[in-house]
């Protein structure tokens, strides 16, 4: 039955995105924003999380008059273009999945070659570290055409054959995927070849899996992964990003950070996890539309 309930929503995939990657490219942006705010008014679960986020969160409430007054509305405001970029962020994904997305591919403007050439240079691994923030799938496939092959951490869709198809679609860009469950020996082993990975870590983990940090103003559970690969192999680490401009899209690889020195190891990865997840704070606040905010980012960390 649940092969049968695969192959259903498989066909029905398909069926829904083709038109939807047939679509020229200016008028498909202007569909994925409509789809964003369809979502964003359908679909009230999330959207309601994405308002609260915003809220509790410490970035800056829209200018004029009081940040009490301005808290609700700049929320909803923020809320409302974060699915709209979501909409937009599909539809350039699936257009690239059907091997349409070339110019998509061609509007990624790339900042910071320099640093990766440096970090890649030493011969050690370039461990990339991000956040789903901007187009994060485009950013990986841009990577891997423009730079280097790169193997991204993700955990596998629910539907095998959905998964099949995401799965061979990257690998026909250059990319490759570690799933989570067990990443770490392969993580590793790819460093060591000299390889680049990339590593998402702005959602919430389990107690065991990271350390209660600060995150735009409040405790969350983060990811200690990258700190300790990065301790252990020596790679270089490269926090990047993606943002949408009006001419399509820039991506922003910064200088490789330089790891703490505190003796105590476990010292050394709090610290270094803070300082990583730094930079994705800082995203947030440039560009505060463009990040994921219907994750439950700051669940079990009270």
């Amino acid at each position: 039955m649940k092969r049968l309930a695969w192959l259903f929503e498989t066909g029905l995939f398909i069926l829904l995105s083709i038109p939807l990657a047939m679509l020229p490219f200016r008028f498909s942006i202007k569909v994925g924003e409509i789809l964003g705010l369809f979502l964003f008014y359908i679909w009230g679960s999330r959207r309601k999380i994405a308002i609260e986020n915003i809220m509790l969160s410490a970035i800056s409430p829209a200018p004029g008059g009081s940040a009490e007054a301005d808290s609700q509305p700049s929320a909803i405001n923020i809320a409302k273009e974060t699915f709209k970029n979501l909409g937009k962020s599909f539809i350039e994904v699936i257009k690239i999945y059907y091997g349409l997305g070339e110019k998509i591919i061609d509007s990624v403007e790339i900042k910071g070659i320099e640093n990766f050439n440096q970090a890649k240079a030493k011969g050690k691994g370039v461990l990339f570290i991000t956040g789903h923030c901007g187009n994060w799938e485009l950013m990986a496939i841009a990577t891997s055409v423009k730079l280097s092959r790169v193997a991204g951490v993700a955990r596998p869709f629910n539907n095998l054959y959905i998964n099949r198809f995401i799965e061979k679609t990257r690998e026909r860009y250059g990319n490759s995927v570690i799933y989570k469950k067990g990443a770490l020996r392969e993580i590793i082993q790819r460093l060591r070849q000299g390889g680049c990975v990339g590593i998402l870590m702005d959602q919430a983990v389990l107690p065991n899996e990271g350390y209660t940090i600060d995150f735009i103003g409040r405790k969350a559970w983060t990811t200690k992964m990258p700190a300790l690969i990065a301790m252990k192999t020596g790679a270089a680490v490269l926090p990047t990003f993606i943002h949408r401009t009006d001419k399509g899209h820039v991506m922003k690889i910064h200088p490789e950070v330089k790891l703490s020195e505190i003796s105590d190891k476990e010292k050394a990865v709090v610290e270094d996890t803070k300082r990583f997840s730094g930079f994705i704070e800082d995203y947030i606040k440039a560009y505060p539309s463009e990040w994921l905010w219907i994750h439950r980012r700051w669940k079990r960390a009270g």
